[in-house]
């Protein structure tokens, strides 16, 4: 087994521009080491939350994503991977949110369907109310991202010190179709993980045009 460690100086809120390089040649992980077996991945920040991706830069294709911990939060047995292997084109790449202001919380989430897995965000949720989150890259809602798929599993990352009181899946006429509650992370009382503030498996849910999915969160 053997170990690199990966460096970059992200931008909030963007994919684009935040590849990260090793320490040693400062090359991207697809060039230095092509070929290998990635099985565990700790990654860290310094503040707010953040998503990561391993991505082929000439087909965009993913194969492996996950989260990082607040910088001195990290666990190894949350940083295990479904072992994948390093293509020559493979970066990596991040996606951090900063904190919110006074009252408000940012968030992320992973969620997979069977059309596929894409980011998910919120910026600025006011504490308490119901808030839509949309995708990363292309600001869409979950129905018009997913419409006539099946909702698999969602992985909601808070930002630190934020609660997630539940989630909600919301159909195009307001009905709630499904909600969990979630909880801290890191160092708070009563967290369970340093990485998700809720993760949620085989929930095999049809996903219809104009449907919502919201977070209610409380801040620090």
């Amino acid at each position: 087994m053997m170990s690199k460690i990966f460096t970059d100086s992200s931008t909030d809120d963007v994919w684009s521009g935040n590849v990260l390089t090793d320490t040693i040649a400062q090359q991207s992980i697809g060039i230095l080491i092509p070929g290998a077996t990635l099985t565990f991945a700790q990654a860290e920040y310094e503040s707010g939350c953040m998503a990561w991706r391993l991505q082929n830069a000439q087909t965009l294709r993913v194969s492996s994503r996950g989260w990082g911990v607040l910088t001195g939060q990290n666990c190894m047995s949350e940083s295990k991977l479904q072992p994948v292997q390093v293509r020559p084109n493979d970066i990596l790449t991040t996606y951090p949110l900063p904190q919110a202001g006074a009252g408000t919380s940012n968030a992320l989430a992973w969620v997979s369907t069977t059309k596929g897995t894409e980011l998910f965000k919120v910026i600025a949720a006011p504490d308490g109310a119901p808030t839509g989150m949309k995708t990363a890259v292309n600001n869409q809602s979950l129905g018009d991202a997913f419409f006539n798929s099946n909702l698999r599993t969602i992985s909601v990352q808070c930002e630190d010190g934020c609660t997630l009181d539940s989630i909600q899946i919301v159909d195009e006429m307001g009905g709630v179709v499904f909600t969990a509650q979630g909880n801290v992370r890191g160092a708070g009382a009563g967290s369970r993980s340093n990485t998700y503030n809720l993760d949620l498996r085989s929930l095999n849910i049809p996903i219809g045009k104009g449907w919502a999915f919201n977070v209610i969160a409380t801040s620090a």
